[in-house]
């Protein structure tokens, strides 16, 4: 009978024993589970071969990438078969013909983007964690600050090699810029975290890299007035590459981690703006830019001409979850609203921190309605935390969705936002999904018990 162990006969590629625990959860290390088997294949054909045996043996199954998930994904709850697709890192084409790239889903997103790059070419999509794999930001159709002018990661994928749960091994989408032939399997695996399919390759749309990049940073007296604006920006035609807001408190918790001070002290909140193009073209949109900002209640308008400045502060907005966590647990939380309603749902979510006495950090990305939030444990005992987090989570993701939102923009639902997106989810629309899956992975194997299924 066919072991594992005849399929991946490296026993440093294959870990039955002593297996580490970071392979057993997911970045925050806070939700556990446990594997029998930790398998590094280095090729589609033994992605194949280990789905086939999990398939016939009815093994569970949990794909994973670097591990920077934020909400369980890569979990393994029920045991089985955690199959790390690390190793596959190559980028195994450039195509400068048709301005695509095809890498394996192990590639890290920061290595990647400093290899088109070099090249002259760019990959838009720009999750907050550079260490991400490919694969992981495609399994959750992950966002970031750039998405606001470029759109998100599933803008960005022309195709996938899948290994499917019983082995069988697929492409869908291709090269191809147009694409009306059938249905469009290639979206449907975009954002399904691990549970309909292995990413073994990834064909991916590049840009020419823009000429000049310059950022600006703005202070407002308040996040009403900075969030209020926003809309005014985005009408003025003036083409943010990323709008992220930070408040006072929240810009104070970054500064003490990282050492950078933002201008502007007095501030009660500040907006992060980056443009990009060629140079007079981002000169004109700064310039038009600034004009409206004053005009809607802004203090003043930096442009941070000083590369280490601008890089500074954006550094410093990257490690505000990092900023919070260092000073008490805490649970991180991506919603999503439509953009005129970032200002209510933040007002809302001030509204919720005083009446819950729980503190609820608000940052996230303005010009995309993606409100980041940073629920702090501070020293409630475990029962105290893990109740009192459920009930704001609950009032908060349900206010969501009478603004017209959705639990998540870019983390994914995994096991942590799970009961909240089931209770907000219609029936007939978690039915639909759950057929897919079926139609898919009639043995459950894949990645169940997450995100949608039951």
């Amino acid at each position: 009978m066919t072991s594992i162990h005849d399929i991946i006969k490296d026993d440093k590629r294959c870990i039955t024993e002593n297996i580490d625990e970071k392979y057993q959860s997911d970045v925050l290390g806070r939700l556990k589970g446990c594997a029998d088997t930790v398998v590094f294949p280095v090729s589609t054909e033994e992605v194949s071969r280990i789905m086939r045996y999990a398939w016939e043996n009815e093994i569970p199954v949990t794909p994973r990438g670097a591990g920077t998930n934020l909400v369980g994904s890569t979990v393994p709850q029920r045991g089985g078969i955690v199959l790390d697709v690390s190793l596959m890192n190559r980028v195994l084409e450039l195509d400068e013909d048709t301005m695509t790239a095809v890498v394996e889903p192990g590639i890290l997103l920061e290595d990647f983007q400093k290899y088109v790059e070099a090249r002259g070419l760019f990959y838009p999509p720009d999750p907050g964690e550079k260490q991400s794999s490919i694969g992981g930001n495609i399994s959750t159709n992950a966002g970031g600050m750039r998405a606001v002018k470029y759109g998100v990661t599933r803008d960005y994928v022309r195709g996938l090699e899948l290994v499917l749960a019983n082995g069988d091994v697929i492409t869908v989408g291709s090269k191809n810029v147009k694409d009306a032939s059938g249905l469009s399997l290639k979206n449907i695996v975009i954002g399904s975290e691990g549970t309909l399919a292995v990413i073994t390759r990834c064909i991916l749309k590049l840009i020419p890299k823009p000429a000049s990049t310059l950022s600006v940073l703005v202070p407002y007296p308040d996040i009403k007035t900075g969030t209020s604006s926003v809309l005014a920006l985005l009408k003025g035609n003036v083409g943010p590459t990323a709008v992220e807001f930070v408040e006072r408190d929240v810009a104070r918790l970054g500064e003490n981690f990282t050492g950078t001070k933002f201008p502007c002290p007095s501030a009660g909140a500040y907006m992060i703006l980056t443009f990009d193009g060629e140079p007079e073209e981002v000169t004109l949109h700064i310039e038009k830019a600034g004009k409206i900002a004053l005009e809607n209640g802004a203090i003043d308008f930096i442009v941070l001409d000083d590369p280490e400045q601008a890089a500074e502060i954006w550094k410093m907005r990257g490690a505000l979850v990092k900023a919070v966590e260092a000073v008490s647990e805490q649970e991180p939380v991506d919603l999503v609203v439509p953009i005129s309603k970032v200002d209510a749902f933040i007002q809302f979510v001030g509204e919720q921190e005083k009446k819950s006495g729980m503190q609820l950090i608000r940052f996230g990305h303005a010009g995309d309605g993606n409100v980041h939030l940073c629920v702090v444990r501070g020293d409630r005992d475990d029962e105290t935390w893990k109740r009192e987090l459920h009930d704001n989570m609950v009032v908060l993701y349900h206010h969501a969705y009478t603004l017209g939102g959705l639990t998540s923009g870019e983390h994914g639902i995994g096991l942590s936002k799970r009961p909240y997106f089931l209770q907000e989810t219609p029936d007939s629309v978690l039915r639909t999904m759950r057929q897919i899956k079926f139609s898919l992975d009639e043995k459950g194997i894949l990645n169940n018990h997450k995100s949608y299924l039951a």
